[in-house]
C-alpha cells in the first residue's frame, strides 16, 4: 500500500475517534449542588491544606478545572465524588460528634502519611493536591494537640471491673445477636479466639486486642495470609486505656467491637470483606446508611497491598 492510503485511513480513525468523543460529551449527568451546613472549622492553615488536597471529592464544593468536564474523566469524577462524599464530607464537618471527628482527622493523617490520599490519579493533573512534608507536619501537630493526659480515676477503674464482669457473664441468644443495617451479624463467639495482636490509639485514647477465628490462626500458622482465606474473621475489641497512680495501664469501659468477615463473593462490592462495629454494651450497630461499609473501606485502603488487613501477626 502507498503512504496516500495510509494517510487517508489514519484521517478517517481520527475523524471517528473525533466524532465518538463528541457524542460522548453530550451525555454528561448533572453535578448537583448542595448547601455547606456544617463546613470543617479547624485553623485556617490547616483547612487550606485539606482544602486543597481534600474537598474536591470530599465535600459540597467541588472546584472542577475546564479538562475535569470533559468526557470520560467527567464521569470519573462524578463518581470518585460520590464515593468520597460516602466516607467523608467536609461540609458537614459540624454534624459529627467531638469524638468522631478527632477519629476521621486520625484516619485522614494517616492515608496521608502513606500516601494513599489523595489519590495518585488525581495529583497527575491537579498538583496543588501534592502534599508536602511540611504540610502533612502543620495536620499531625494539629492532631497532635488534641491529645491530652489522662490522670488515674479509681471511679473509673471500679466501673471498668464491674462493667467487664457483666460482659464475661454475657450470654446472646441466636435471635437476640444485632445486625449491622447491612446484614453483618455479631459474632459473640469472638471471645474464645486467640489473639492476633494489639493496638492503641493515641487520639482517643483506647488500647485494643485483634482476635482471629481458628481459620485466620490457621492461616497464620501455615503463612498463607497474603490473601486471607475464605471465612477468616477479626475482632478488634476497644477499651478506654486507664492508667493507676503507680503508672500501669489497664483495659478500662468496653467501647466497641469491629469485624472484617471474609467471603469475596458475599462482600465483593466492599473489597472482598464483611465489615461491622458494636458500639458500648448495648452492641449497637453503626451506620446509619449501607455507606458506612465504604468507610471502612477508605480507612483500610492504605493497605490494599496486604488485602486490607493492617494488623500482621508478630513474626518469632
Amino acid at each position: 500500500m502507498n503512504q496516500p492510503f495510509y494517510k487517508r485511513r489514519t484521517i478517517q480513525v481520527l475523524a471517528i475517534l473525533l466524532i465518538c468523543f463528541g457524542i460522548l460529551q453530550a451525555y454528561k449527568p448533572e453535578l448537583k449542588k448542595e448547601p455547606v451546613t456544617a463546613d470543617f472549622n479547624g485553623p485556617e492553615n490547616v483547612k487550606a491544606i485539606l482544602k486543597a488536597a481534600c474537598y474536591d471529592c470530599h465535600s459540597n464544593e467541588p472546584d472542577l478545572k475546564w479538562f475535569d468536564h470533559l468526557q470520560p474523566a467527567y464521569s470519573i469524577a462524578l463518581a470518585d465524588i460520590k464515593e468520597g462524599k460516602a466516607g467523608l464530607n467536609f461540609s458537614e464537618w459540624g454534624n459529627m460528634a467531638a469524638g468522631d471527628q478527632k477519629a476521621k482527622l486520625f484516619e485522614i493523617l494517616n492515608q496521608m502519611t502513606t500516601g494513599t490520599m489523595p489519590l495518585k490519579s488525581y495529583q497527575l493533573l491537579h498538583p496543588s493536591a501534592n502534599l508536602k512534608p511540611a504540610e502533612i507536619a502543620i495536620v499531625k501537630n494539629y492532631i497532635a494537640g488534641m491529645i491530652k493526659e489522662h490522670p488515674a480515676d479509681t471511679a473509673l477503674m471500679n466501673a471498668a471491673d464491674k462493667q467487664f464482669n457483666n460482659w464475661n457473664e454475657q450470654h446472646l441468644k441466636a435471635e437476640e445477636l444485632p445486625k449491622t443495617i447491612s446484614g453483618v451479624p455479631y459474632q459473640p463467639d469472638y471471645k474464645n479466639w486467640q489473639v492476633v495482636s494489639t493496638t492503641d490509639r493515641i487520639d482517643n485514647n483506647t488500647m485494643r486486642v485483634i482476635f482471629g477465628n481458628p481459620i485466620a490462626i490457621k492461616a497464620i500458622a501455615e503463612h498463607q495470609i497474603n490473601p486471607w482465606p475464605e471465612g477468616t474473621i477479626f475482632a478488634k475489641v476497644a477499651w478506654d486505656k486507664l492508667q493507676d497512680s503507680d503508672g500501669n495501664t489497664k483495659a478500662g469501659a468496653f467501647k466497641q467491637v469491629e469485624y472484617m468477615i471474609k467471603d469475596s463473593d458475599k462482600y465483593k462490592s466492599t473489597k472482598g470483606w464483611g465489615w461491622a462495629r458494636f458500639k458500648t454494651m448495648k452492641l449497637l450497630p453503626y451506620g446509619k446508611n449501607i455507606g458506612y461499609a465504604t468507610e471502612c473501606v477508605n480507612c483500610h485502603r492504605p493497605v490494599s497491598n496486604n488485602d486490607f488487613v493492617f494488623t500482621l501477626p508478630v513474626k518469632h
